[in-house]
Formats: structure tokens, C-alpha cells, sequence
């Protein structure tokens, strides 16, 4: 298979994940709160956040498999499609505005590279001890930023996706409360969020803080408490210490590979890594402000030299005695994303040598499923909600 020559959905494939979304909503809803008397903590009635199917499908910046991610129109498809969560990642504008864009840096994700008046805007900077050049938002106003058009990240993993290049803007997370309050409306129930504090050490010293202005958002929407349907999820944990304070909201802690160190503990001077975050007293620590984590997929079940999944770790087992949820992030379809045991051509027999066509993705949910994770992020959310729906009958 060359280059682009991606297994896309049929409409039969689409409609058939999208209702076996809603068996599994359903199905998952009982699974969910077994599991959790089973293997995790005790549902609590007002803690929403237990009631959502078990395994949850999050929609990993929307439904970014099919649609450019962070836009209006991968958000609706990712709920169309039956996805239970749906995350944002967000980043101030100069004004104090926060907009929906996986990083502050717009350059691959917008047209702001084509756009002459802007030119001048193109800068150098260091962002969590990384040097970058580009075009980054917290030098635009928010009518700036709308101006420009969203645009497909991956072009080359994913050219089908730039189809849609041009076709929307960048969102505000405001206007993403407000579709979702119409979608929730228009079904007879609430759309589900998972927002993202970026970078928000950097951001606070700049005077841009994040927390502040999502927590003031979240009051004017409706979805500060215990039990409201939204995620508040940053790689930093001392966002959520802050969110803590703020709302009632549940909060994740995201953490990134074992030897790594949240870019507050740098600033702060906290010597400790993911790795320590991740034994008992570390998640204990976590569970006093937080309900539960989003550890990368690898810290769930690690992979060996050859690129192939190796044993679980206890993570699973020690998080949830701590009353932790656990959504790793991000199983997508591509070979390329792929565990290499995993990595298929298109006879499914052989190892894959096409890294953008799809591989046995269903076998990778299987592994990572049965550790007993309470939810997974995904980019193409009607193959994870065909693969949870799996898991259920199983």
C-alpha cells in the first residue's frame, strides 16, 4: 500500500460503530460500576465521572483520525460517532481568550504561515525548556486568531484528512461549552469533556494564567461540580492542585514517560520523575487532589526493545486502590502508532510495512483492555468504541 492509501470507514462501518456506541453506553454503564466494585474504587452516586461507560472512549482531540483536531467539525464527528468523552487542549491568546489547539505553537495547524500580515509574528522561543520557531497564540488577540483556518496536523500520516484543510477556525473553549450544551439539549444528555491546562507554568509567568479563566468558564457553563460532565487534565500536576481549589470538577493527572519530570517540578526544584509519581505513595499523593490519572500507554504496559508489548505493570492495580480512574492516552490506528506486534499490511498476516495504512489495532485494545484501564484516549473513536463494546461482551 502506498503512501495515503488508508482503510478509510464506510457509512456502513461509521453507523455500525456509532450504534454499537450507544449498546455499549448502555452495556458499559452496569460493566463500568461492576468493574469498579470489583477491581477499583466504590462508586460514589455524585461522582458522575463513575457512571460513564466502562471501558470510556475518549476522543483524542476530537475525532482527529478523520477530521483535522481541535476543530468544531472533529469535535461533532466524534460525538456522532458515539465517542463518551471529548478532549480539548487549551492555550491562551494575548487577550486572556482560551482556544482549543494542542500546542501554542500554530504553526502546523493553521494557515498562519500563508499569511503575509502576520509575517512579522514568527518568532523563537522556549517553551518548557524546548526551543521552537513558529507562530504561537499568546501573541495573537483572539480576534486575530480568528482570522486564520484550522488545518490538518499529520498531512502526511493522514492525507485524506486535508480534504478538510480551511474549512474551520480555531475554537474558543467557551464556544466549545456552548456546542456542548446544544448537543447535550438536542440528545437528552450531557456531552462530555476533557480540557487540558498546556503549559501552564510557562503561561503564568507571562501573566496568562489558565486556571483562573477556565475555573470563571466552567461557573458560567454550569460544570464546576463533582459531578458535572467535564475532565480538568494537565501534565503539571501543581494545575491541578490549583483547579482543586477552584472547582469541584474531577481532575486528571497526565504523566508522561517513567524517567521524565513535570515541567513544575523543574521550575519548583521537586527532584522527583513519573517514576516516583507512579508507586504507591506517589499516587496516594495524587489521590489527594485529584481523581484519577492519564499515563501514557507505555507506564500501563511497557513495550520491549523490539518495539512489542512486554508484561503489564501494576499501575492499573495500584491506581485503582488509591480510588484512581486511569485513561491512557493515545492508541490510534496507523502502523506507524502501532505496538510492532501489532503492525499489519493489509492481508493482516504479515508484519506491516506501510506505516500509515491500519493495523491490528483490535488486538492492541484487547492487551491494553484487559489491564483492567477504565478508559482509553483514541483518535479514531468508532474503532474504539467497536473494541469496547468487545471488552463488554467478553
Amino acid at each position: 500500500m502506498t503512501e495515503g492509501a488508508q482503510v478509510r470507514p464506510g457509512r456502513r462501518t461509521v453507523l455500525g460503530a456509532a450504534a454499537l456506541g450507544a449498546a455499549a453506553a448502555g452495556a458499559g454503564g452496569a460493566a463500568g460500576t461492576a468493574h469498579a466494585a470489583a477491581d477499583g474504587p466504590a462508586r460514589r452516586d455524585r461522582d458522575g465521572y463513575r457512571n460513564l461507560p466502562y471501558p470510556t472512549v475518549i476522543a483524542h482531540r476530537g475525532a482527529s483520525g478523520y477530521r483535522p483536531e481541535h476543530t468544531i467539525g472533529a469535535y461533532q464527528l466524534a460525538l456522532d460517532l458515539g465517542a463518551h468523552v471529548i478532549e480539548q487542549d487549551l492555550v491562551p491568546t494575548r487577550d486572556g481568550h482560551l482556544v482549543c489547539r494542542h500546542e501554542n505553537d500554530i504553526t502546523g495547524t493553521t494557515d498562519i504561515a500563508d499569511r503575509p500580515e502576520f509575517a512579522a509574528r514568527r518568532t523563537t522561543k522556549t517553551v518548557d525548556g524546548t526551543s521552537m520557531t513558529g507562530w504561537f497564540t499568546e501573541d495573537f488577540t483572539l480576534a486575530e486568531l480568528r482570522t486564520l483556518r484550522a488545518k490538518e496536523r499529520i498531512p502526511g500520516v493522514r492525507p485524506d484528512n486535508t480534504l478538510y484543510d480551511g474549512r474551520w477556525t480555531v475554537p474558543t473553549f467557551e464556544e466549545v461549552l456552548k456546542w456542548a450544551d446544544r448537543e447535550g439539549r438536542r440528545r437528552g444528555r450531557p456531552v462530555w469533556l476533557h480540557a487540558e491546562t498546556k503549559h501552564p507554568t510557562y503561561f503564568r509567568k507571562l501573566g496568562l494564567g489558565l486556571e483562573e479563566p477556565l475555573a470563571r468558564l466552567l461557573r458560567r457553563y454550569g460544570r464546576d461540580g463533582r459531578d458535572a460532565p467535564v475532565f480538568l487534565q494537565s501534565f503539571e500536576p501543581s494545575s491541578m492542585q490549583r483547579m482543586a481549589r477552584l472547582v469541584d470538577a474531577p481532575r486528571v493527572v497526565l504523566l508522561s514517560g517513567a524517567g521524565t519530570r513535570p515541567w513544575d517540578f523543574t521550575e519548583a526544584g521537586d527532584p522527583r520523575t513519573v517514576a516516583d509519581l507512579i508507586t504507591p505513595a506517589g499516587l496516594k499523593w495524587i489521590a489527594s487532589y485529584a481523581q484519577g490519572i492519564g499515563p501514557t500507554l507505555d507506564l500501563v504496559i511497557p513495550k520491549g526493545p523490539d518495539g512489542r508489548l512486554g508484561t503489564p505493570t501494576t499501575l492499573v492495580r495500584d491506581a485503582h486502590r488509591r480510588g484512581l480512574i486511569l485513561h491512557p492516552y493515545t492508541l490510534r490506528n496507523e502502523n506507524t502508532f502501532l505496538p510492532a506486534d501489532f503492525r499489519r499490511d493489509r492481508d493482516t498476516t504479515t508484519p506491516g510495512t506501510d506505516p500509515n495504512g491500519y493495523g491490528d489495532v483490535f488486538g492492541a485494545y484487547r492487551r491494553y483492555f484487559a489491564t483492567g484501564i477504565d478508559g482509553i484516549f483514541t483518535d479514531h473513536p468508532d474503532t474504539g468504541l467497536l473494541a469496547a463494546a468487545d471488552a463488554v461482551q467478553d
